[in-house]
């Protein structure tokens, strides 16, 4: 289903549709990540939190210090070091008094290298330090306690007890993570180990990753904007342009296709278009040909199926042996006719073809031409006494870009058509030298009766023939043939009577090489 409707869309709209999936399934992938990244992080906090208490709580019991706000100023004191990199740890007992604050310590770096000895426990047990640590800090105390009550409460209620729990507070600029746990002795409770740390790190690496999510989104939507613009303007419209040539050479409509501008790109569309609309031609006037063609031939057929049917009338009719060898002789002339005729048709159809799937390349037509001559002369020496004589202007070589067994058939048709039109015992010349402007010129003169058109152009039409006595012989397609091969090669033909003497004159002119 989602393929078949994927397949009715254009291609702006695949490659539209296409990236939207993509680009959802990323961006499902990655709300995914940034919902999971803080809890990853805070996992990763709460952890480092949950070793320190379980350190504190070790060294508690190892050295066994009682709940009460002397010892654990004092253990503070000597395990500073544990908690030089946290913000804030906070000792309460089990009736939730404050007992110890980290806050109310000065931790020194200077003096976390230094071991302190029993005078110096004592000293910082004085009385009189005490008493103004008390009043120094007395609102602060004050404040933790009550911040914290609330949480300790809802710990001690809860299932958590006697888990470590781990809470965030965001207020204004300030992100802190929060892990609070009891600590017991034999199964008696003594007290709450709370640590508080400011964790802006994490707030700050969540923002930094949805703001790089959002930024790289809305980077990704923009270049998506620009490729589809270039896509639709300059590659989706010129394909829908030559998509509408194609439908109104179909519908035969000769108004403004919108493949004239494309024709003047250099690019790969550009070269489609010229080749599209050469082949369109080349389509269009092989179809008029064909249908020229077709139009001509019937009424080539036509007459001499007329004079059959009018023949084999007659003859049906007459007892007059003189009169039905006259009229045998029209039906098998008839009959010839149209043999030649579908035959000339047929290798024409064909040879246009071959034509299509036949390359060019260099060739040197003299060999090509003296072989046909040698061949025609061994065969009409004999058969009507004719001399087939080859000559040449004395070069070494006469170089073409051509098709070798074309070259053969024009040569060979116009072999035949002299041959045919010429008397026993009579020569055809066959000359080849190199004219002027880098032209070979093939030319085959005979010693017939010639022309007797004024406009010989008219013998390379379909279907002419100027010997209607020979008609049999000639379906009137062979110079047509010829014409057509020596364009093929962009040569030129001309017909006229020779000069020197009767007979006719076929003039080839080849692009020489």
């Amino acid at each position: 289903m989602f393929s078949k409707y994927l397949k009715t869309l254009s291609i702006l709209k695949k490659f539209l549709f296409i990236n939207f999936v993509i680009f959802t399934i990323i961006g499902l992938f990655t709300l995914t990540y940034l919902t999971n990244i803080e809890p990853s992080l805070l996992k990763k906090k709460s952890e480092d939190h949950i070793n320190i208490i379980n350190n504190t709580t070790d060294n508690i019991k190892r050295l066994n210090i009682k709940f009460q706000e002397n010892d654990i100023r004092k253990f503070l004191f000597s395990t500073r070091f544990i908690f030089q990199n946290l913000d804030r740890v906070i000792f309460f007992d089990n009736k939730l008094e404050l007992i110890g604050d980290t806050d109310t310590l000065d931790l020194d770096p200077r003096s976390f290298s230094t071991r302190l000895d029993k005078i110096e426990f004592e000293s910082l047990s004085d009385e009189v330090k005490e008493d103004e640590n008390k009043e120094n800090n007395s609102s602060q105390n004050n404040e933790t306690k009550a911040s914290f009550k609330d949480l300790l409460e809802r710990y001690n209620n809860s299932d958590n007890y006697g888990n470590y729990y781990t809470f965030t507070e965001d207020n204004l600029n300030q992100f802190k993570v929060t892990t609070v746990k009891n600590v017991k002795s034999d199964e008696n409770n003594l007290g709450f180990i709370v640590i508080s740390e400011n964790a802006n790190e994490i707030k700050t690496a969540i923002d930094e990753r949805r703001a790089f999510v959002i930024r790289t989104a809305i980077s990704v939507g923009f270049v998506i904007l620009i490729f589809s613009f270039v896509l639709s303007r300059y590659f989706i419209k010129p394909i829908q342009n030559l998509v509408g040539y194609t439908i109104k050479v179909k519908e035969k409509n000769s108004g403004k296709t919108g493949i004239e501008n494309l024709k003047n790109r250099n690019d790969e569309l550009g070269l489609l278009s010229n080749s599209m609309e050469d082949m369109t031609n080349e389509l269009q006037k092989r179809i008029s040909h064909a249908e020229n063609f077709s139009t001509d031939l019937v009424h080539e057929i036509r007459n001499p199926l007329a004079s059959l049917k009018s023949a084999s009338e007659i003859l049906k009719d007459t007892k007059d042996i003189n009169q039905r060898t006259k009229l045998l002789d029209i039906l098998t002339h008839d009959v010839q006719r149209i043999e030649r005729l579908i035959t000339d048709y047929s290798q024409m159809l064909k040879d246009e073809v071959a034509l299509s799937k036949e390359q060019m390349k260099k060739l040197d037509i003299q060999p090509i031409i003296q072989s046909v001559v040698d061949d025609y002369n061994n065969i009409y020496k004999f058969k009507k006494n004719i001399s087939i004589n080859y000559q040449n202007d004395g070069k070494s070589e006469y170089l073409i870009n051509g098709i070798e067994n074309r070259i053969e058939q024009i040569v060979a048709n116009l072999l035949d058509n002299s041959i045919s039109f010429s008397e026993d015992g009579s020569e055809v010349i066959v000359n080849v030298s190199n004219g002027l402007e880098k032209k070979v010129i093939v030319k085959i003169l005979d010693e017939g009766q010639g022309f007797k058109e004024k406009d010989t152009s008219k013998i390379f039409n379909r279907f002419y023939s100027n010997r209607p006595e020979n008609f049999g012989e000639h379906s009137g397609l062979g110079l047509n043939i010829v014409k057509n091969l020596v364009e093929l090669h962009d040569g030129k033909i001309e017909a006229s009577n020779r000069l020197d003497k009767q007979g006719a004159l076929i003039e080839i002119q080849f692009p020489s090489l």
